[in-house]
C-alpha cells in the first residue's frame, strides 16, 4: 500500500493499492493502442481486444484498460510485455486505485513541492536538486512552491522522494501529481429557470427572477472565469467587443481554449461541457440564449488532464491573476449512482491537494485588487454527501445544489453542510424514491455550433443548427448559474469582498420546498443550503446602502531594526458600534518572513490582539496588504463594539539579519447607522502619533458610498 498525503504530513492520508486486473498504456501518439491509425489493425492492439476501458486521457495520450484474468488467457505481465514491443507505446504498466473505492489514480513523474515561507529560495531549489529532481515552473500563487520532476522512467519511486521530501523540515506540502477522471456535472430547454414562462400549456414558476434582475444590471464590467473543457469562443453568443477576456487553455499552456476533439467528437468523446457552461452564466441573448449575466465577459479557461493535474491549480492562478471576479467550476470527485445507495462512493472522502487548494486561496487572497475571487463549485450529481468532496466543501467557496421546475430538490443532487444554496436545474423521475417526472426537458443552454456537440443539429434536441442544446442539466448547470448570479450582485457594487458577496447569496435565497428542505435554527437546508437563489433581491441587497465610514491612516516612515519590537498608534475618536473593520499596512523589508505583526485594540473593546502576520511571504522585500474579516481570522470579533481608543500595530523581527521600513498604517471601520438614511460621512478625529516617535505627515479620509449606475432594461 502506497500512502500519499496531499495536504500536510499530519493530514490523514489517501491510500493507493494496485488493481490487479488493470493495465495503463501510455502512447506516443497519443492514440489509444487499440484504434489503428488506418484501415488494418495492429497485432498489438488485440493484446487488449478482451479489455475495457475505464479511463482515458487523451490529452496525454493514457488508457486505462480492466483485463479478464485466468482460464487460459494471457496474464497481466504478459500482456504488458506485448505491449512494450510497439514503437508507439512509451509505457505499459501496472496501475494504483483508491483503496476505498477501487477506481484507477495515474500518477506522472511531477511532484508538487511547498516549502515553508520563511525558507531561502536558492535552498529550496538546492534541495530539489539533491532529491533528484529537476524544477519545471516556481508556482507564483503560494511562496517557496515549485512544479517539479523526477528523470523519465522513474516510476514509483516518485513516491518515495516525496515521502523523503515531506519529512525535511524546511517542507511543508509535497505530492506527486496524482490524476483522477474528474466528474462533469452534467445529467438535461425554455429558459424557465431565469423567469416566469409556460410550456406545452403548463406554466412554470420555479425560477430564480434573473428577468427582473435585468432591469437592474446584466452583469456589465464583471467577468466570470469558467474553469472547464473547452468553450466555443467562436459561438454568437460569445462575440462581440470584450466578451472573451484572457482565454486559456490551462493544460497545453496556450492562449486557445476552443475544444479539442483527439478522438471524435460528440456527448462521449466531445470538447462539449464548456460551452455549455459559459452558456448559462454569460450568453449575450444575442441570438438564441441568454446566461444569468449576459452582459459579463467571459474568461474561459480550459482543463483536460482531469482531477489533481498541476494545470488545475494553474487554472485558478490564471484567473485570478489575469482580472476574473467570478470563477465557476462544474466538475469534480468522480459521482456515485445517485440511484444506489450502497455505491462505495457515496461513502468516501476525496481530499482536494495542497497544489489546488492553495492556488484556491491565492485567488481568494489576491483576486480582484485583494478584495477576493468569488469561486463557486458544483456540489455533485450523486445523491450524496458534498462534505466528502474536498472542492466543494472548501471554506471559502460557494456549492451549489440543483432544485427542479416544481420547486423541489433534483432526485441526483448531493446535499450536505457544505451546500450553501441551490440553483434550478433539470431533473429525472424516479418511482422507487416516488420522485414525480420533471415538467421540463431541462436548461436550455449554448452548445458548441453545428454538429460537434451535444446536439447534432435537431430540433428534439435543441435547435435544427445545433448551436443549442436542450440536454444540459445537473449541477453542472445550477453552478454557473449561480456564478452569474454572483456576477449581477458584483456589477451593482464591484467594492464587495468575496465573503460579503456570499453572505449577500446567503440573503438572497428563498426558503423552497419547507417541509421537505428540513431547514434548520440557523435557516440552512442540508438539500438546498439557504434556499433558492433570488437574483433581483441579490442586487437590491447588494446596492451600496448608506453607511458611514470612518478612517484613519498615517504615513510614518519609521524603522525596522533587526531583532527589535517596534510600536505604533493611531486614534479613532468614533463612538458609534462598527460593523466591520479593515486594517492597511504597507512596509518594506529585506525578508518579510521575519516579521511577526500584530494589532492591539483598545481594551474597552473586550478583544484581545489580533495576529496579522506570522513570518509568511519568505525572501519577500514588500508587504502592502488590508487585513480584514475575509482573510485575517480574529477581526471578526469587533463586528458590534465600541472601537473608540488607541489602536497599536506591533511589529516584531524575529530573525537576525534584515531590516525594514514601515512605511504606512491605517484603520477603516464602517460605522452602524440606526436608519441607514444619510450618506453622509462620519467625520475623523486627526490625532494620530507613532508610540517608536517617527515624525510623518499624518492623514485622515472621509469616505462614503454611492449606488451604482443601473444597467440597460431587458427588450
Amino acid at each position: 500500500m502506497i500512502k500519499v498525503h496531499l495536504g500536510s504530513k499530519t493530514e490523514p492520508p489517501v491510500r493507493l493499492i494496485p488493481g490487479e486486473d488493470l493495465v495503463v498504456v501510455r502512447t506516443r501518439s497519443r492514440r489509444p493502442i487499440t484504434r489503428s491509425a488506418g484501415p488494418v489493425p495492429t497485432a498489438v492492439g488485440s493484446t487488449l481486444d478482451d479489455g475495457v476501458v475505464v479511463a482515458e486521457y487523451p490529452e496525454a495520450g493514457v488508457t486505462v484498460y480492466r483485463v479478464p484474468l485466468g482460464g487460459g488467457l494471457p496474464s497481466l505481465d504478459a500482456r504488458k510485455a506485448a505491449l512494450r514491443a510497439s514503437p508507439d507505446v512509451r509505457f505499459a504498466g501496472g496501475v494504483l486505485t483508491d483503496a476505498s473505492t477501487r477506481e484507477p489514480v495515474i500518477y506522472t513523474e511531477n511532484l508538487f513541492v511547498k516549502f515553508v515561507d520563511a525558507a531561502d529560495p536558492d535552498e529550496c531549489e538546492a534541495l530539489l536538486r539533491d532529491a533528484g529532481l529537476s524544477v519545471k515552473r516556481r508556482l507564483g500563487y503560494a511562496t517557496n512552491a515549485y512544479f517539479a520532476a523526477g528523470p523519465e522512467g522513474v516510476g514509483q519511486a516518485v513516491f518515495t522522494t516525496a515521502r523523503k521530501l515531506l519529512k525535511h523540515r524546511l517542507v511543508e506540502f509535497c505530492h506527486p501529481e496524482l490524476i483522477r477522471a474528474r466528474a462533469r456535472k452534467a445529467i438535461n430547454p425554455l429558459q424557465w429557470h431565469l423567469r416566469r414562462t409556460t410550456i406545452g400549456g403548463v406554466t412554470i414558476d420555479a425560477h430564480s427572477n434573473v428577468e427582473a434582475a435585468h432591469a437592474v444590471t446584466r452583469g456589465e464590467g464583471v467577468t466570470i472565469a469558467v474553469i472547464d473543457d473547452g468553450v466555443d469562443i467562436d459561438h454568437v453568443e460569445f462575440s462581440g467587443s470584450g466578451k472573451i477576456v484572457a482565454p486559456r487553455d490551462a493544460t497545453h499552456g496556450t492562449n486557445d481554449p476552443r475544444p479539442l476533439d483527439l478522438f471524435g467528437t460528440g456527448p462521449v468523446n466531445g470538447d462539449n461541457h464548456g460551452t455549455a457552461c459559459a452558456g448559462v452564466a454569460c450568453a449575450g441573448g444575442l441570438s438564441g440564449a441568454s446566461g444569468v449575466a449576459p452582459s459579463a465577459a467571459l474568461m474561459p479557461i480550459r482543463i483536460a488532464l482531469d482531477l489533481g493535474s498541476q494545470g488545475e491549480a494553474d487554472a485558478f492562478a490564471w484567473a485570478a491573476d489575469h482580472g476574473a471576479d467570478v470563477i465557476s467550476c462544474s466538475w469534480g470527485p468522480p459521482d456515485g449512482m445517485w440511484w444506489k445507495a450502497t455505491d462505495p462512493r457515496h461513502h468516501h472522502a476525496v481530499p482536494i491537494p495542497a497544489s489546488t487548494r492553495l492556488a484556491i486561496e491565492h485567488a481568494v487572497a489576491t483576486g480582484r485588487g485583494g478584495r477576493g475571487c468569488v469561486i463557486l463549485f458544483a456540489a455533485g450529481n450523486g445523491n450524496e454527501s458534498v462534505d466528502n468532496d474536498g472542492y466543494a466543501s472548501h471554506p471559502k467557496v460557494i456549492a451549489v445544489a440543483a432544485c427542479n421546475d416544481r420547486g423541489r430538490r433534483s432526485v441526483y443532487s448531493d446535499f450536505g453542510r457544505a451546500v450553501w444554496c441551490a440553483f434550478p436545474s433539470d431533473d429525472a423521475g424516479h418511482p422507487p424514491f416516488d420522485h414525480p417526472a420533471p415538467i421540463t426537458t431541462g436548461i436550455w443552454t449554448t452548445d458548441r455550433s453545428g454538429k460537434h456537440g451535444y446536439n447534432p443539429g435537431s430540433s428534439a434536441e435543441g435547435d435544427p443548427a445545433g448551436h443549442y442544446t436542450n440536454t444540459f442539466g445537473g449541477t453542472s448547470s445550477a453552478c454557473p448559474g449561480a456564478a452569474g448570479v454572483a456576477a449581477l450582485v458584483l456589477s451593482v457594487n464591484p467594492a464587495l469582498k468575496w465573503h460579503e458577496v456570499r453572505d449577500i447569496l446567503r440573503r438572497a435565497c428563498d426558503r423552497i420546498d419547507p417541509i421537505g428542505g428540513r431547514y434548520d435554527a440557523t435557516g440552512h437546508s442540508v438539500y438546498y443550503g439557504f434556499g433558492r437563489l433570488n437574483a433581483l433581491t441579490a442586487v437590491e441587497l447588494a446596492r451600496p446602502a448608506p453607511r458611514r465610514a470612518a478612517v484613519v491612516e498615517r504615513r510614518f516612515d519609521a524603522p525596522i531594526p533587526d531583532l527589535q519590537t517596534v510600536r505604533f498608534a493611531l486614534d479613532l475618536h468614533e463612538s458609534a458600534p462598527v460593523e466591520s473593520i479593515s486594517v492597511d499596512v504597507s512596509l518594506e523589508h529585506t525578508f518579510v518572513g521575519d516579521l511577526v505583526i500584530t494589532l492591539e485594540p483598545p481594551a474597552a473593546t473586550g478583544v484581545g490582539r489580533v495576529v496579522l502576520h506570522n513570518r509568511g511571504g519568505g525572501s519577500g522585500s514588500r508587504l502592502t496588504r488590508t487585513f480584514d474579516r475575509g482573510n485575517t481570522p480574529g477581526i471578526e470579533r469587533f463586528s458590534g463594539k465600541v472601537c473608540r481608543g488607541r489602536w497599536v500595530l506591533v511589529i516584531q523581527d524575529a530573525a537576525a539579519r534584515d531590516s525594514g521600513t514601515l512605511r504606512s498604517f491605517g484603520i477603516s471601520v464602517e460605522l452602524t447607522h440606526p436608519d441607514r438614511a444619510t450618506s453622509v460621512p462620519v467625520s475623523v478625529g486627526r490625532r494620530s502619533e507613532s508610540i517608536a516617535g517617527a515624525e510623518g505627515a499624518e492623514r485622515s479620509r472621509k469616505r462614503g458610498r454611492s449606488r451604482a449606475p443601473r444597467g440597460k432594461s431587458l427588450a
